[in-house]
């Protein structure tokens, strides 16, 4: 047998360290219904762990169908992860006209005063384009991600926050993989599910 010269896993792409504000990409072979392909925004990453969400898991629901009193969100309700999935949190670029709100990037916002934003839908100041809902959220202990990183689990990137808030959801893994070079590239073509191959 010969030994081949390169390491199809060894992707030599530059050392991102993870932040709040920056995303994961799972690698192709991880595993289970929230992570495999996804894309996790980090909202926060400290001391304590981490706080992200699933960018790219729709569910069956629509945020009017669960949210009371909230009328002609036209929006998906996204699966934000598996740590408390019977709860509400969501994105937004509304900045300071919702209090209490977590500035993560320059334009994008987590959480803030719920009424507030069920206020603004319901008159047409905010529409899906500028809040994302999600149901449950993902979640790391302290340390807990950067082994998972250091496993290849997941690689660290950064995106636009237009992007962030508009992403088709159904390329969005395969596009964000593509967009990191000639390796990663490659993987986009590795079967879901290597055992049915």
């Amino acid at each position: 047998m010969k030994d081949l010269e390169f390491n199809i896993f060894d992707t030599k792409l530059p050392k991102i360290n993870p932040a709040k504000g920056r995303i994961l990409i799972a690698e192709p072979f991880l595993q289970g219904p929230y992570f495999n392909r996804s894309i996790v925004f980090l909202t926060e990453h400290g001391d304590d762990g981490a706080v992200g969400f699933v960018l790219n898991k729709s569910s069956d629901l629509y945020p009017d169908e669960v949210i009371e009193d909230l009328f002609n969100f036209k929006g998906e309700m996204f699966i934000g992860g598996p740590v408390s999935s019977n709860t509400l949190h969501f994105l937004h670029t509304l900045g300071d006209a919702v209090p209490d709100s977590i500035k993560v990037t320059d334009n994008l916002y987590w959480g803030g005063d719920f009424e507030v934003i069920k206020e603004m839908i319901n008159s047409g100041k905010a529409d899906y384009e500028s809040v994302k809902f999600f149901a449950g959220y993902s979640g790391w202990s302290p340390g807990q991600l950067e082994e998972e990183i250091e496993s290849n689990s997941w690689i660290v990137a950064t995106l636009d926050d237009k992007t962030i808030m508009e992403c088709e959801i159904d390329n969005f893994w395969k596009e964000a993989m593509e967009s990191l070079g000639d390796i990663c590239k490659v993987w986009t073509n590795f079967p879901e599910n290597p055992s049915s191959n």
